[in-house]
């Protein structure tokens, strides 16, 4: 080789020998120097081109392996030979015959999930149970896996745009939430950063750009905040390092998407920390010691309070959070925990080994186990595995598998229709709904990540027009389409053919003036609409004559159309003499009902639809089914109105309400309803998670101002977030 490869081999070397150089004190072994001499052999052997970036990126992926997540020195020689894989310098059985056991068993590990998310050969449900298998077998395997993953991304800037948007929509959606889930935060973090600089540039950007024009200010402002607590813990005589770090670009950016604020608006873009050495039987309470002398300087927040050493996360993660606020009405964030509890924050499930026999270890192990089961539920392993680690963090889409196992992606609000004419036209046709991870579900499911999908089929099922509402994709729009159309020049056919023969029986002339004549009667805008509505029964053929022989100087006929509505059977019935509705004088004293999609009160904007059978139905003007119902069946609208007395019944309203999860909250709620504003309360139905709660009210109002009072009453409520008026019930 000539000298500058020389060279590089010599630095990778030193490089090694300098990072292990404590662990190598240690531990007498010889695998890291029978790792260098092969790594030597061979680059000489096969002089590759690009020599320097292979090195680079071996230690780069080792010493992250070694120093940001702590695994030890047969982490590191696997990490290095997995690299020496990629770019082919090195075979799977070399590696068994020359390392140790371990090594060689975390090298095959690497090997098997090599092409994890990526596009080959094999689908992604098998290379996800490769995965877990491995992970059940050494974690150690996924944690290289994400320090290898956490290298790419680090060169993203080489690569070209496809690659950068697919590796950081990976990193978002599987990689990141990997991370968290071990405990390894800084790899977590790191990560997101990058993939949102990818796939967002200008909001990073914008947020970089801040964080840099106010550092002077947060520095001088975590100064001055620090002081005070600093200063009794010396006196405490507690040992401690105390400092503040801005959160990561990506944390910013959530909260300012959650909260729907401004970056000006985030009140918690840094926190402090605070690390204690103190021995093992003293952790928790120097940690509450620190905690009291917290809150003897600032005010805090009870509500974000959250105890981890009492109850330390399922992934080992322990420390004391609180959120205290300063003179002026800033809050921030504090952070307590001991050295050891640090370590296992940044280093997460590594450092468990160092520490082995603490309480924690339980939690750690209930959570390998619980992957040990999704591992070995075979008939779920696709679905809800992915789910669990948060595919569905990659919010524009959703990914489900066939029933072969094939990873399919649509975008978020697909039905099970548009994965039936996805598999084909004929399967999408006939489709009468599907099986869901071994549920019955109708067409209009919409598809939800990790779903397993069996569509069924019936031979006597045909598209519909409005099955145009239950799809987003524009193959299945386009499908659909044209089926329907296909359909309806069939039947326009068979419609024309009846009009042929029966003008005939009644001896008059099939011409266009005829035609036409019906048409404008009938309000069709095509021969064809004319005809497929004859073919379908919608006009009926006996009327036809009639309207051929009656004179055009004669006031023609309401539209037979109507009949299609039963307006002939509702008129039959009788309104309540103290009615309080008014409809259109051409059905007056008709029954009516008050639809339930929209349950509109007295005083809101409504209209009459004649239904089939069942009256009249009133709704809102900007009730949800108000649009499809006015364009689709125009011919049915009445118009409708209140009278001007006052009314005497109560109406059934729903409130869409959601707030901040306190105690007591939901009387205080209750005790407004009913004996401040005297309504009667029909349900509450509430879900609550994290700190907040949402969910519907059902309450009785006398009119649309009665219920518009309550509505102001509740947003007026301590720890209400909203309450508005539901739409669609």
């Amino acid at each position: 080789m000539d000298n500058i490869n020389t060279q590089y081999i010599t630095k990778f070397r030193k490089d090694v020998l300098h990072l292990l150089h404590d662990a190598l004190k240690e531990r007498k072994t010889n695998d890291i120097s029978k790792l260098l001499d092969f790594v030597e052999n061979k680059c000489i052997e096969n002089k590759p081109e690009d020599l320097k970036k292979i090195l680079d990126d071996s230690l780069a992926i080792g010493t992250s392996c070694y120093t940001d997540i702590g695994l030890g020195l047969n982490s590191f020689a696997s990490a290095v030979l997995f690299m020496l894989f990629k770019y082919n310098l090195v075979q799977e059985d070399e590696v068994h015959k020359l390392f140790n056991k371990e090594t060689s068993s975390l090298f095959q590990g690497l090997v098997n999930i090599a092409d994890f998310g990526t596009n080959t050969s094999k689908t992604q449900a098998e290379s996800f149970r490769s995965f877990l298998l491995n992970l059940a077998s050494d974690i150690r395997v996924v944690m290289i896996k994400l320090a290898e993953r956490l290298i790419e991304m680090r060169g993203l800037k080489e690569a070209n745009q496809e690659e950068q948007i697919k590796l950081s929509h990976e990193a978002l959606y599987l990689y990141a939430p990997l991370g968290h889930k071990l405990g390894l935060y800084r790899i977590k973090s790191e990560m997101e950063d990058i993939a949102l600089k990818f796939t967002e540039f200008e909001t990073y950007k914008e947020i970089a750009n801040k964080l840099n024009q106010t550092a002077k200010a947060r520095q001088k402002f975590i100064a001055d905040f620090i002081y005070p607590i600093k200063k009794r813990l010396i006196e405490e005589g507690l040992k401690f390092e105390i400092f503040g770090r801005p959160k990561s670009i990506s944390s910013i950016y959530q909260k300012m998407k959650k909260t729907n604020v401004s970056f000006e608006e985030v009140y918690d873009k840094f926190a402090i920390r605070i690390i204690l050495d103190s021995p093992t039987e003293k952790e928790k309470a120097d940690c509450w010691k620190v905690y009291s002398v917290v809150t003897e300087s600032y005010q805090p927040n009870p509500l974000r309070l959250r105890d981890w050493i009492s109850m330390p996360k399922s992934n080992g993660y322990e420390s004391l959070h609180t959120t205290v606020v300063v003179q002026g009405g800033q809050w921030v964030e504090i952070q307590i925990r001991t050295v050891r509890m640090n370590e296992i924050a940044e280093k997460g499930l590594a450092a468990h080994w160092k520490y082995k026999g603490h309480k924690v270890q339980d939690g750690v192990d209930s959570w390998m186990t619980k992957v040990r089961d999704i591992m070995e539920n075979m008939e779920k392993e696709s679905a809800d595995a992915i789910d669990d680690f948060k595919l569905s963090l990659y919010h524009k889409e959703v990914f489900v598998f066939t029933p072969k196992g094939d990873l399919k992606k649509y975008p978020k609000g697909a039905t099970i229709l548009d994965f039936a004419f996805d598999i084909h036209t004929e399967v999408g046709s006939s489709c009468i709904g599907a099986l869901v991870n071994g549920r019955n579900v109708s067409i209009r499911h919409q598809l939800t990540n990790g779903e397993k999908i069996e569509i069924q089929t019936s031979k006597n099922q045909k598209p519909k027009l409005d099955w145009l509402n239950y799809v987003v994709t524009s193959k299945a729009k386009s499908k659909i389409k044209l089926a329907i159309n296909t359909a309806k020049v069939r039947d326009a056919e068979i419609g024309k053919d009846l009009i042929k023969r029966r003008f005939k029986n009644w001896k008059i002339s099939y011409e266009d003036t005829n035609i036409n004549k019906l048409m404008k009667h009938y309000k069709c805008n095509t021969s064809q609409e004319f005809y497929y509505r004859v073919a379908n029964d919608i006009i009926d053929l006996s009327d036809i004559k009639g309207i051929l022989t009656t004179d055009d100087s004669e006031k023609p006929r309401e539209p037979e159309a109507l009949k299609e509505t039963a307006q002939d059977e509702v008129i039959h019935y009788k309104a309540e003499e103290d009615d309080f509705l008014l409809i259109d004088e051409k059905l007056a004293n008709v029954d009516y009902k008050l639809s339930k999609c929209c349950n509109p009160v007295f005083g809101d904007d409504i209209f009459g639809f004649v239904t089939i059978g069942d009256g009249i139905k009133i709704h809102r003007v900007n009730c949800p089914n108000a649009a499809q119902m006015t364009s689709k069946y125009g011919y049915r609208i009445v118009k409708a109105k209140w009278r001007n007395t006052e009314a005497t019944k109560s109406f059934n309203a729903e409130l869409i309400i959601s707030g901040i999860d306190e105690f007591g909250i939901f009387n205080k709620i209750s005790d407004l309803i009913t004996n401040d504003m005297k309504m009667p309360l029909r349900s509450i139905n509430i879900d609550t998670k994290d700190d907040e709660f949402f969910g519907k009210i059902s309450v009785m109002v006398r009119d649309k101002n009665h219920l518009e009072g309550l509505i102001v009453r509740l947003n007026q409520m301590h720890g209400i977030n909203k309450v508005v008026r539901s739409e669609n019930i």
